[in-house]
């Protein structure tokens, strides 16, 4: 009877561990290069984060410093129309710095609502739309108001959806145009509006109702200004032109990072050059 010989075809102990040995080393350097690029996408993407945050915060005081004016609020300065010492809520020219980190600025910004009747030049009083927007007139911090962005006046009291003024209306606001067009009349809120960075690096705007922020993660916020010939103006009022610079920071800290004003944090700067539009000369 023939007998089959089997030959042992097993791993010995040392080529198992020499297996293991590479296995490790090549799973060691897999994990490296996945951590690697996990890392590189979080930082791409905080970075396109910071990149956004401050361009939404730039943006916004952008739209609100070229409208500094607007409104015909000069009437409400010192020496205007219906002017008075004291201007809006203590705030005396359309753009006022504060230093080179804080602006205040003066503005028709927000729209509340449309006139209901037909207001004459001459007459005290319009009405608006609505009760609930003229009661937002109601307070000593929001008693200033732009009709149909033309004119300015303060309030002097508030009855359902009528709103009497301090000073008679300069001009007829009626609801057709030179052709016999319909139109609507706006009325607007005026405000003081102040933009700074707080101890937080939190940019916030205040329009006397106390700060709310517009964005986080600033480092720093800047502002110079600049008269119709380029140079610094002599008086708020010669403003013509305003640069802004931020300084936006990633959100978290990257230990390897070694740059940067702040270690471990990522820096984008973005600036603009504002021209203001409803700028008057000075006297």
């Amino acid at each position: 009877m023939w007998k089959v010989l089997r030959k042992n075809t097993g791993l010995t102990l040392i080529e198992l561990l020499v297996a293991l040995v590479l296995s490790s080393i090549l799973i060691a350097a897999l994990y490296r290069t996945f951590i690697r690029q996990q890392q590189t996408y979080t930082i791409q993407e905080q970075v396109v984060d910071t990149q956004q945050n401050a361009r939404i915060a730039i943006t916004k005081m952008v739209k609100e410093i070229r409208m500094a004016g607007f409104g015909q609020v000069v009437d409400l300065l010192p020496g205007g129309a219906n002017g008075s010492a004291g201007g809006v809520n203590g705030v005396t020219n359309l753009i006022t710095p504060g230093g080179t980190d804080t602006v205040t600025i003066l503005g028709a910004f927000t729209p509340i609502s449309t006139l209901a009747v037909e207001a004459q030049g001459g007459q005290s009083t319009v009405t608006l739309a609505s009760a609930e927007a003229a009661a937002k007139f109601d307070n000593a911090v929001n008693r200033y108001i732009s009709i149909g962005g033309v004119e300015s006046n303060t309030v002097a009291s508030v009855s359902g959806t009528l709103i009497t003024l301090n000073n008679p209306l300069r001009f007829t606001h009626k609801f057709t145009d030179p052709l016999g067009s319909p139109i609507t009349i706006p009325v607007y809120k005026i405000d003081a509006v102040t933009y700074q960075v707080d101890g937080n690096f939190k940019l916030t705007r205040n329009a006397g109702a106390g700060p709310e922020v517009v964005a986080d993660n600033i480092l720093s916020l800047s502002f110079a200004y600049f008269d119709a010939d380029g140079d610094p103006p002599a008086t708020p009022a010669d403003t013509r032109m305003v640069n802004v610079r931020i300084n936006a920071r990633t959100e978290r800290q990257d230990p390897e990072y070694k740059g940067g004003s702040v270690m471990g944090y990522r820096e984008r700067v973005i600036t603009s050059n504002i021209q203001v539009r409803n700028m008057t000369p000075s006297p």
